[in-house]
């Protein structure tokens, strides 16, 4: 069963001077020659995105799009029509939003947010701006200290709305966020927080300890650097600390207490020093 707008592993059936045509359970699948592999033999398998070329026909590529079926992706118009618009999908055939899927009218050269979709009359592949609408939190696939993705969807007064695993709608607030986000950015965050209604808090990085080991190896590095010395501690202002380290100063404390407990730094007035082994 080929999954149009995916990516299918698929045995080669035989080559021709037009390409190589691939198993698809019918008379085959053409993989244009441009981007048949190097010494692509018959029965190899070969992994490629399948999607409707521009005269409605199924084809295979090589080539990685900006997102498959299911994917919420961040994509830039590259032409309008009285019908749609089309964005920049990274393939040799643009990406189709019908202007009954746009939430208002697209510009050229503006990026949107969409969720690419089936089209059900055409079977073809298209987006959407209407997001939501496959979101759900009523039953949800994640607990709290879970490590998820996340896509920044929008701002709201309290933080910005995320899209957690292409799933569930989230918050994560405006006081906890560390580094420069846009919307449209995939990071990578964890639950929270599991409210009784539901409702999601989130929060960037990993959890607890997993965080500090990471941020260790940080402190470690760049004391490495230093000649064994940095002029930080926990009196110094959190701005700083997030410039130097990249990390909120609650993260810091805890990861310079976890490096000072297993005995890789010295603590001193005005800094902290690093003991050689």
């Amino acid at each position: 069963m080929i999954k149009v707008g995916d990516y299918n592993r698929l045995q080669v059936q035989r080559i021709t001077q037009t390409g190589a045509f691939l198993n698809d359970g019918k008379e085959g699948l053409l993989l244009p020659k441009r981007f048949v592999p190097h010494d692509t033999k018959v029965d190899d398998e070969v992994d490629v995105f399948v999607y409707h070329d521009s005269e409605g026909r199924l084809i295979a590529t090589t080539l990685h799009p900006n997102a498959v079926v299911g994917d919420i992706a961040f994509m830039k118009v590259v032409s309008t029509t009285p019908q749609g618009a089309f964005l920049d999908w990274g393939l040799m055939k643009d990406l189709f939003v019908p202007k009954s899927k746009q939430v208002s009218d697209m510009r050229l050269g503006g990026e949107y947010l969409v969720k690419l979709f089936i089209d059900e009359q055409t079977g073809r592949v298209a987006a959407t701006e209407y997001i939501e609408q496959g979101l759900s939190n009523e039953e949800l696939s994640v607990k709290e200290l879970e490590i998820v993705d996340l896509l920044i969807f929008r701002e709201t007064e309290l933080g910005y709305a995320v899209i957690i695993n292409n799933k569930h709608l989230g918050l994560l607030y405006f006081n906890e966020v560390f580094q420069n986000i846009a919307i449209g950015d995939k990071v990578e965050g964890f639950i929270k927080t599991i409210r009784p209604d539901n409702k999601i808090d989130v929060a960037l990085g990993k959890p607890g300890y997993q965080k500090v080991e990471d941020e260790a190896d940080k402190i470690l590095r760049l004391l490495r650097a230093k000649n064994g010395y940095l002029p930080y501690h926990d009196k110094s202002a959190p701005e700083e600390i997030y410039e130097v380290f990249g990390m909120s100063k609650k993260v810091f404390k805890m990861t310079v207490g976890k490096l000072y407990k297993e005995k890789k730094i010295e603590l001193t007035k005005t800094g902290m020093k690093l003991i050689e082994s």
